[in-house]
């Protein structure tokens, strides 16, 4: 349709993938090496500033397999829960899925068996094996383009604050169209873009939680799913600031959200605002 093609080319622009004739920058013809949504190419490609490349390809791999975690059959679902917990980490579901890629292959590396083995663990985790064995394919693929391209893969530091503050930027530079912002404390989230409002996903680790984040970053919308975000991580306004470019800010439509965004940015530069406000 073209009001799709035209939403495509105009998301592309936001990520700095087009040049002003409305080709490939050079930036884009880096992105389209890789076989992956563009926002996805671009959160891979900003991780080599933010220096935690090996962190964000096993993001990109888990979120391109299938989902891992398993419909638990009835009256096992808190079983489940209880297993699925043990992955948990605080900063969201993006670092929950570095936990069970990394736990899936510890697995594999401890076990003399490595069939019996990985098929068990995931039965006894409610995972996927068959997921998780596509995420280890895709990776690697992932890694041989990296290498490839030239492109630098940082050493794993998963667990440091750093870290994790890089992969949020990671994430943000090329997801800063999945932004929602929970409206009225009780996990009805406002998405900045559609105005549309989502629920949690019940997979993700915030769901059935006491603390619902406030502002989060979404790997994708489902309307078939109840209106649903699914792998979601909390993020702070500054951040998103800080690395939203500013068109893609000014092109938001008007909401309670994007004023509080816009105080944030007067905030921390209140000169240029000034200036801004002067032109």
């Amino acid at each position: 349709a073209p009001e799709s093609l035209m939403q495509a080319l105009e998301d592309l622009d936001y990520l700095a993938a087009l040049d002003n004739d409305g080709n490939l920058s050079e930036f884009g013809i880096i992105m389209s090496e890789f076989p992956l949504d563009p926002q996805l190419s671009k959160s891979i490609l900003a991780s080599c500033e933010f220096e935690c490349v090996d962190e964000m390809l096993t993001i990109a791999a888990m979120v391109t397999a299938p989902n891992c975690f398993l419909h638990a059959p009835p009256g096992t679902e808190e079983i489940a829960l209880t297993c699925w917990r043990k992955f948990s980490h605080p900063a969201g579901d993006h670092f929950t899925l570095i936990n069970v890629f990394n736990a899936f292959k510890e697995a594999s590396a401890n076990s003399a068996s490595q069939y019996y083995s990985n098929e068990k663990w995931c039965r006894d985790y409610f995972l996927s094996c068959s997921a998780l064995r596509m995420a280890e394919i895709i990776r690697a693929e992932l890694v041989e383009i990296m290498k490839r391209i030239e492109l630098p893969i940082s050493e794993p530091d998963f667990g440091s604050k750093e870290n994790i503050l890089s992969i949020k930027k990671s994430l943000l530079s090329g997801y800063f169209m999945h932004i929602a912002r929970d409206v009225d404390g009780s996990g009805n989230y406002l998405m900045l873009t559609h105005r549309q409002v989502a629920q949690l996903h019940p997979f993700s680790s915030y769901y059935n939680t006491r603390r619902i984040p406030e502002w989060v970053l979404f790997h994708e919308f489902s309307i078939s799913e109840d209106n649903s975000i699914r792998v979601v991580s909390e993020i702070s306004p500054d951040l998103f600031v800080e690395l939203v470019p500013q068109y893609y800010f000014s092109n938001l439509p008007p909401s309670e959200s994007k004023d509080i965004l816009q105080e944030v940015i007067n905030h921390l530069s209140p000169v240029s605002t000034m200036k801004e406000e002067q032109k």
